[in-house]
């Protein structure tokens, strides 16, 4: 089954003490089912799971689950440098009822080649059989990669669970390759959200992106204008949803400043972010604005 609409990645909250914030879930969750969302990706890059305990990720994906609104989808991510933990978090999201698994592949101890991609992932799944998998293919932070069209070849049959990607990446050729395997059998969801036209003349129909917590909107009505074939308002959409992310790119640290933004919309979340990244200092945080097709 494909996926059609846009999952959000949210951030994760941070009490001046660097303990994760698990108050914040609420309000943000109920102001992403405003902002058009029909899930959302916990714990991956804009959540800086990677930089959570696991025992963080797992409260998270429990806080989430629980505050979700009714029709939103839960994707937990579970990759892990551990084996061991990768799957203790892909097990945890098959008892609280999340909607799917998605994994990185380790990022220090990296997998030579594709077979080891392959059989990474089959163990991370097998963890959680009975629900839908995906391989988080996030080059420019994992460090590795491979071409997704040949994983899906060799996946496959071997992970009796794997229902697609999380493609994170510039490379659109290698996207619609996968798109078009087995005669569209797997879900790839696109994940580069200054990118999403080009995605969706390739086919795309399910995305992942940070920009969702905040702009969602400006991203449907490129939808809606792609749809019905108006390609100038299309592009004049895309070119507000690039400048946008400019700006947040600008300040120096991307995540932190979309969380200022968060907190602007009425979130009751900081900018704080877990060490080794830095906060925005706040004189500049005076550029962020919002794009001039989101009415929120």
């Amino acid at each position: 089954m494909k996926t059609h609409g846009l999952i959000a990645a949210p951030p994760t909250a941070f009490h001046a003490d660097g303990r994760i914030d698990l108050e914040v879930v609420t309000p943000l969750a109920n102001h992403l089912r405003q902002q058009g969302v029909i899930g959302v990706f916990v714990n991956g890059t804009t959540g800086e799971g990677m930089s959570l305990t696991t025992e963080e990720r797992i409260q998270l994906a429990a806080a989430w689950r629980r505050v979700l609104p009714d029709g939103m989808k839960l994707f937990v991510h579970v990759g892990h440098n551990s084996l061991g933990d990768a799957r203790r978090l892909a097990q945890h999201a098959e008892d609280i009822g999340a909607d799917a698994v998605a994994a990185i592949a380790p990022n220090f101890f990296r997998p030579s080649d594709l077979h080891g991609v392959v059989d990474w992932c089959a163990r991370v799944a097998e963890a959680a059989p009975q629900l839908p998998f995906y391989y988080y293919h996030i080059p420019s932070m994992s460090g590795v990669s491979v071409s997704i069209a040949r994983f899906l070849e060799r996946a496959g049959d071997g992970i009796p669970n794997l229902r697609g990607v999380k493609f994170t990446f510039e490379a659109l050729g290698d996207y619609h390759e996968a798109m078009l395997l087995g005669g569209g059998r797997y879900d790839v969801l696109w994940g580069r959200d200054e990118m999403l036209l080009g995605a969706l003349a390739m086919g795309a129909t399910g995305a992942v992106g940070s920009t969702y917590n905040a702009i969602a909107p400006v991203y449907l009505r490129m939808i809606e204008a792609f749809t019905r074939h108006d390609w100038p308002t299309a592009r004049e959409l895309q070119a507000q949803s690039i400048a946008f992310i400019n700006r947040l790119q600008a300040t120096g640290n991307f995540f932190s400043a979309l969380k200022a933004v968060l907190s602007m919309q009425g979130i009751p979340i900081t900018p704080a972010v877990r060490p080794p990244l830095s906060a925005v200092a706040e004189e500049r945080l005076v550029s962020l604005t919002l794009p001039e097709a989101c009415q929120l």
